[in-house]
């Protein structure tokens, strides 16, 4: 006679005993929480969506979800509830072919990446999360702006070129009334209002070296706008701000505010100068015929505080 040996798993004692193990492991060694949290986080994951009957059937395994976390919170605590176990589950659904989990990030930072369709989003987010040390919150508020839909690189951007950081729309934050006719003055009084918002928005590296930087083209005076220096790409950066829809002129002026620079300023170990116009509205045809691949354009989008 074949006997047959039936091994039934208890799933909610084995998550149960995780979370237990995991606080207590937190009040031993709390240099390494995160790292508890979410190697706990990502097994008990893992175990919801085996109690449930496999990947296919887990995002509709809601009932199994809700008595589990009934019973962890009467026994445990509320942090156990429906909502966390459901983050728990698609925490490992999300992240169960990734080399390797973040652990410098918080479980917070986590919940805050998850609701994201796309992983080329949650790589970007977490990629300047850890490079800028960002909390949830200024993470969550770099999400709600849809940064990553507005940078220009997508998911090369772990290699990005520095004219492809720049986002589009750019958003220039003011505290001041917003009228329908805004002039160039006007917008740079906004940039400068806040010029730490302005070259986050722009992306890594950014510096102010300038505002309407004086210099000389032949017998004629000229300003250019701002003038940047990324200390990632080592090369200066001249910005020119228009309110009105980007022309082929544009590209001539900035140009030669480019090429002066070069050989007024710009050291032998410094890279090219690279140019960005930030224009009210964008024309793809003109930027297509640009034949100076140093030069950027973008919009911008002025939002009252």
């Amino acid at each position: 006679m074949l006997y047959i040996e039936v091994i039934i798993i208890n799933y909610y004692d084995e998550i149960k005993e995780k979370f237990i193990k995991n606080e207590v492991y937190k009040k031993v060694k709390d240099y390494s929480k995160n790292k508890s949290d979410l190697n706990t986080y990502f097994e008990v994951g893992r175990l919801l969506v085996e109690a449930q009957g496999g990947e296919s059937r887990a995002m509709y395994g809601n009932r199994l979800i809700k008595e589990y976390s009934l019973r962890l919170t009467n026994e445990l605590g509320k942090k156990y509830d429906s909502s966390n176990l459901r983050y728990m589950r698609l925490f490992y659904l999300k992240f169960r072919n990734c080399d390797a989990l973040r652990h410098n990030l918080s479980w917070t930072h986590y919940r805050v990446l998850l609701p994201l369709k796309s992983m080329d989003a949650i790589n970007y987010y977490i990629h300047i999360a850890e490079t800028y040390n960002l909390s949830y919150r200024e993470l969550s508020k770099r999400i709600k702006s849809n940064e990553y839909e507005r940078i220009g690189y997508k998911e090369e951007f772990k290699e990005p070129k520095v004219n492809t950081l720049i986002k589009n729309p750019i958003i220039i934050n003011t505290k001041k009334k917003i009228s329908d006719d805004v002039n160039e003055n006007a917008l740079h009084d906004f940039i400068l209002e806040d010029m730490d918002n302005f070259l986050n928005e722009l992306g890594e590296g950014f510096a102010y070296v300038g505002h309407e930087v004086g210099i000389k083209i032949g017998e004629n005076n000229h300003y250019i706008d701002f003038l940047l220096f990324n200390y990632k790409y080592n090369c200066f950066v001249v910005i020119e701000i228009k309110v009105v829809k980007l022309k082929a002129a544009f590209i001539g002026q900035i140009q030669e505010y480019m090429n002066y620079v070069d050989k007024n300023m710009r050291s032998s170990f410094n890279d090219k100068t690279v140019g960005v116009i930030i224009c009210k509205r964008d024309d793809k045809y003109v930027m297509e015929y640009c034949s100076d691949d140093r030069i950027f354009s973008t919009t911008y989008e002025l939002i009252s505080k």
